[in-house]
């Protein structure tokens, strides 16, 4: 008698679970995140809150398709007019990789490659995530599409590299890391905010790694003699830096100054440990056994380890937690990294510890210390009993210190991704496999019962990995298991490594409609106009590219009288042809979606009605579409709620 099939796992209910995490908007989440639970509800709370702020930060420059930024709103020191900076795009690519709509990270990466969006504002890591990227999507063709940019913005770094010494160079500032030890020792302890220039682990460890991701993809393209170039480039600086920025004395990678004064001698390393001397391990460049003593300082309460967070340098350094710069308008504490917890920083070290262990055998730290430290930077989002990640934290308290308007839900970080490759242990490859290898606890008080991670993009299939203690969780039996595609390809009863074969599957075509609605540059067509709430900047929040709904940073235009109508229009400058609309509102306090609404087009007549939508329930985006007209103006007329106000936060036309 053959033997009987395995049972299914019971599969999470994803328009249920959507529903009750994003409301009216889960069709976004449905179409494209992987779903995820364990035993740790809050775990689970962090990583749909964090998708909710990776949507949030996605903006849409029209014709130039979408972006990340970093701020939800603008700040005087983006990139204009699209409000991008480029030091935490390698956390949103490692993110939004793992979206089945590819449409996000690959307009994103055009952007950062054919529109300079990787301006060099601060070090980065781009070329490496876009590896990253391709290890999910096998994608051969957006890999290689920018291999000559990634070549030239590589050689652009030349400005910023020592011959003689074979490595480096960055002013902290620039390193997106202001006021840290040898900026502030650069200026006798006065200040930190520029200067300081140094041979640091951050901007070496980037470079390697995005000298070995060009290697890569330039194998890929049969390039190689490029390939050999850039893997010879990332082993030899690999070398410098693991043999001249360890310090033997601290046991950890430091910085060593570039620049000499009558405060710090050039060559000399700082004094102090600083929490990025963990980046070599961020991105698989140390292979020796040697260096691994340096985590013990992680663990440790007179090294790293605050009672809320990792400190960003040890409390024995002499300026440790010292506040130098404050906003100049609120008097509100400013950015400084000598001391706080940043979740810049704790992303990178989570990363490097799951590398850590992945990679060997060691016993600086295990796979408790990983679900301890992930369960305690969870907690960081948590303002009360209400989510929102801010920008950095006092190590002892876990309580924000910055705390201006712009920092609410900051995206300077990376969570969901730690889940999906730590947490569950998902390890991409270029190869037809896929390994799993999950970091949790099997016993204490980090120990995790069950998890599953349902439907995650991968060379054009669909995986799922189900983990079960006991087997009560989701019926499939003890364990745990991996499904290509909804089949069973692999199994075993305990956690730990298991490697299956995922044969690729062509990539659906990424369909990129245009919206003709969008305002870059205020100056600019389209322009909008409104019934009352006229102030130009609310207008123009409705036409941005910028679209979320958290409560704390208003968005989008509000209506302002106590009439029963209103209405809110647009002069797109020019003729164009039209089919459909998209319009978002937000909900909450006194402002409610319209009860019903008529979209119009202007004639020589007057206005004309295209299409008319009753709202008989609260949503945050509703969609109408027409026979195609061509129109320079439109205009919506809205139907309130009685005893509301509406906040339109954002208007799509195509």
């Amino acid at each position: 008698m053959a033997a009987a099939a395995p049972a299914p796992p019971t599969r999470l209910d994803a328009p249920k679970i959507l529903a009750e995490r994003y409301g009216s908007d889960a069709a976004w989440y449905v179409d494209n995140i992987p779903l995820f639970e364990s035993s740790d509800p809050l775990l689970d709370r962090v990583y749909y809150y964090r998708w909710q702020v990776f949507r949030a930060h996605q903006r849409d420059l029209g014709a130039k398709g979408y972006i990340t930024t970093e701020f939800l709103d603008d700040v005087g020191w983006q990139r204009e007019p699209y409000a991008s900076l480029n030091d935490a795009t390698g956390f949103h690519l490692y993110e939004g990789r793992w979206l089945r709509d590819r449409r996000f990270a690959d307009d994103y990466i055009n952007f950062l490659y054919d529109e300079g969006g990787n301006d060099r504002h601060f070090s980065e890591a781009i070329a490496d995530a876009v590896w990253a990227r391709y290890l999910v999507d096998h994608d051969r063709a957006g890999a290689l599409r920018h291999l000559g940019a990634m070549r030239h913005v590589y050689g652009l770094w030349d400005d910023h590299f020592d011959v003689a010494k074979g490595l480096y160079w960055i002013e902290p500032l620039l390193d997106a890391t202001e006021y840290t030890v040898s900026s502030i020792d650069a200026s006798g302890g006065k200040d930190g905010f520029r200067g300081g220039d140094a041979f640091r682990p951050s901007i070496n460890s980037y470079m390697a790694a995005n000298a070995r991701a060009i290697a890569r993809i330039a194998a890929l393209a049969g390039e190689d003699a490029v390939a050999a170039d850039y893997a010879g480039r990332a082993e030899r600086l690999k070398a410098r830096m693991l043999a001249d920025l360890w310090s033997a004395p601290l046991g950890h990678f430091v910085d060593r100054y570039k620049v000499g004064n009558e405060h710090v001698r050039s060559w000399e390393p700082i004094r102090a440990r600083e929490l990025v001397g963990y980046l070599p391990w961020t991105f698989g460049l140390v292979d020796d056994p040697r260096y691994t003593a340096a985590w013990k300082h992680l663990l440790s309460p007179r090294g790293f380890a605050g009672a809320a967070g990792m400190r960003t340098v040890e409390p024995s350094y002499q300026y440790y937690m010292r506040q130098y710069r404050y906003d100049k308008d609120s008097g509100g504490r400013e950015c400084q990294w000598n001391g706080p917890v940043w979740p810049f920083q704790t992303t990178q070290v989570l990363m490097g510890m799951a590398n850590l262990l992945h990679d060997a055998p060691q016993g600086a730290v295990t796979r408790a210390d990983y679900m301890r430290l992930l369960r305690q930077y969870a907690r960081l989002h948590l303002q009360g009993d209400r989510l929102d990640l801010e920008e950095d934290y006092d190590p002892e308290t876990g309580k924000p210190i910055v705390g201006l308007a712009r920092s609410h839900h900051y995206f300077h970080s990376g969570f969901d991704d730690l889940v999906i490759t730590g947490l569950v242990g998902l390890r991409p490859s270029d190869g037809d496999d896929l390994t799993v290898d999950p970091l949790i606890a099997t016993e204490g008080k980090d120990r995790i019962r069950h998890f599953a991670l349902q439907d995650v993009p991968y060379h054009g299939r669909l995986v799922s990995v189900f983990y079960d203690e006991d087997g009560s969780r989701y019926g499939a039996g003890r364990g745990l298991r991996l499904y290509v595609d909804g089949v069973l390809a692999g199994q075993r009863e305990t956690p730990g490594r298991l490697t299956v074969t995922v044969q690729p599957r062509t990539n659906r075509a990424i369909e990129r409609p245009v919206d003709l609605a969008v305002n870059l540059v205020r100056s600019d067509f389209p322009r909008a106009d409104a019934s009352s709430g006229r102030d130009p900047e609310k207008l123009h929040d409705a036409i941005d590219g910028r679209l979320w709904s958290f409560p704390e940073s208003p968005n989008g235009w509000d209506s302002t009288a106590k009439g029963a109508t209103e209405w809110f229009s647009l002069d797109l400058g020019k003729s164009v042809s039209l089919r459909s609309a998209e319009l978002s509102f937000f909900a909450g306090g006194t402002f409610a979606p319209p009860s019903a609404y008529r979209l119009q087009y202007w004639a020589k007549e007057g206005w004309i009605d295209l299409s008319s939508t009753s709202l008989r329930h609260t949503v945050t985006t509703s969609a109408s579409a027409w026979q195609p007209v061509s129109a320079q103006r439109l205009r919506v007329v809205f139907t309130k709620r009685p005893g509301t106000q509406i906040r339109l936060s954002e208007v799509k036309l195509f």
